[in-house]
């Protein structure tokens, strides 16, 4: 019999009616049995949390350092068994959720680095004989709503700062991919976390994270979705007066110059498009070339896109997993359609592939002869579909890359130090890169974008601070 992973409600492990976690490389193969927390769970999370803050928002930094360097040190300890559950529940590559699992241990132990660099400023007062010391203090209650793409990555770094700084946690994982969120808050509980302090509640959104929208309890959500969703959250937390932080959509440029090198482009522009079978926010779905370097472009990108193999997660010679579940799948070969009948022409991939066990595989699709104006070139359609637009020069390429509603990552491929600084400069996005693919990123800087892809403080890093902390301001007179 399936053991059912229960979810966690003030130290408790508590939970009867569960949900099948589905391995899309083989949906017969069965992942774990997960609970499902009704509304009534979800508030007895928050209530436990509520109680938890007065005697964790104070507790000594050895503490709290001690528990996240325990956690970092068994994530780390556990990467390649972490990773494959990964892999299995997500459909990543067994390498790229390795990976995954080798971050969020990196996360954790950043932050219970940051726990003991907690500071504040001392700073004299413009009247004689008072002193002023500006402090950061924890917001309080914190929701989490994580996404299926990154199951143990993104958890991981909003659960690791909000517990850093001294806020108790409800966090509710994608009900696609419970698994990952699970095995992190095991750790966590076995690493000394006290009852109360951070809770688990899996399940459906329309039920857990309306919830936790609805309750005046959670004092801030940090939530990482779809755009739709995002809007719901910041509507809620309008209404409650509570801090929220969205990181939601993108459809990220990546500019390729007639001088670049052909061989960097190609493999640079490859990883970010396709690995992680798109399924990425900071994926490169806009490829935007200028018209020296695009026709030996397209003939190289389109036989590399050709050879990708795609297979089964957990198999050591797959380079793409297959795509999360058929939901998905059915909306990446919608856009695919969607972009042949807008005519943008399809040189390479699109089809759905036949494995020896049944997944959800669909080999990588990359269409030319595209325009900006195309719904496959303003839509995000989170799957390995990829688009490239002509232009004429590096001033046409940069007003493409800005004309779009999103503006997470943006990146430049080119030997040119001259349009590489003026890019850094002027690409309307929260992180651009040169020469390097838009969807790798570093744990210990600030992740986040602009206009309608992010919304409030930047996520990782020390910036963190400026989301899950309050600033507290006090005079003292001599």
């Amino acid at each position: 019999m399936t053991t059912l992973h229960k979810n966690l409600i003030d130290g408790e492990w508590v939970g009867s009616d569960g949900s099948q976690n589905v391995n899309p490389s083989d949906v017969s193969d069965i992942v774990g049995l997960y609970a499902r927390a009704t509304a009534a769970d979800t508030l007895q999370a928050i209530a436990a949390a509520k109680a938890a803050f007065p005697a964790w928002s104070r507790s000594g930094i050895l503490e709290r350092h001690a528990i996240l360097r325990k956690a970092a040190d068994e994530i780390l300890a556990r990467k390649a068994e972490l990773g494959e559950l990964l892999s299995r529940e997500e459909g990543k590559t067994l390498a790229e959720g390795i990976g995954e699992a080798t971050r969020a241990g990196q996360i954790f132990d950043f932050f219970a680095g940051e726990v003991l660099r907690l500071s504040g400023e001392l700073v004299p007062s413009v009247r004689p004989g008072v002193g002023v010391e500006i402090t950061r203090e924890p917001v309080g209650v914190v929701g989490i709503i994580t996404p299926w793409n990154f199951p143990i990555a993104i958890p991981a770094w909003k659960i690791a700062p909000a517990l850093a700084y001294g806020n108790t946690v409800v966090v509710k994982p994608a009900d696609l991919v419970p698994g990952s969120t699970w095995a992190i808050v095991d750790i966590l509980v076995r690493a000394g976390l006290p009852k109360g302090v951070l809770n688990l509640v899996m399940g459906r959104g329309s039920v857990v994270g309306q919830t936790l929208l609805d309750s005046k309890d959670v004092n801030a959500i940090s939530f990482t979705g779809s755009v739709a969703t995002g809007k719901r959250v910041a509507a809620a937390s309008i209404e409650h007066n509570r801090k929220f932080q969205l990181e939601m959509g993108g459809k990220n440029p990546v500019v390729v110059l007639d001088d670049a090198d052909l061989d960097i482009a190609v493999s640079t522009i490859a990883q970010s498009a396709f690995f992680s079978t798109g399924q990425r926010c900071t994926a490169s779905s806009r490829i935007i070339v200028t018209e020296g370097i695009h026709d030996k472009f397209v003939e190289a990108l389109a036989q590399k896109t050709k050879s990708l193999k795609v297979g089964h997660a957990l198999d050591k010679a797959t380079e793409i997993g297959p795509v999360v579940d058929a939901g998905q799948l059915k909306q990446d070969t919608d856009y695919i359609a969607i972009g042949k009948a807008e005519g943008a022409k399809l040189v390479a991939g699109g089809e759905l592939l036949k494995k020896d066990t049944e997944g959800f595989y669909l080999q990588p699709t990359l269409f030319t002869e595209a325009t900006n104006d195309m719904r496959i070139s303003r839509e995000e359609i989170f799957g390995p579909v990829a688009s490239v637009i002509r232009v004429r020069d590096y001033d046409e390429a940069l007003s493409v890359a800005n004309d779009t509603e999103f503006g997470l990552s943006a990146g430049i491929i080119t030997q040119s130090l001259k349009h590489a600084t003026h890019f850094k400069r002027n690409a309307e996005a929260g992180m651009v890169m040169v020469n390097l693919p838009t969807a790798g990123v570093d744990f210990h800087v600030p992740f986040g974008g602009r206009k309608g892809s992010s919304y409030g403080p930047r996520e990782q890093g020390r910036y963190a601070a400026e989301f899950f902390t309050v600033v507290k301001t006090a005079y003292t007179a001599a």
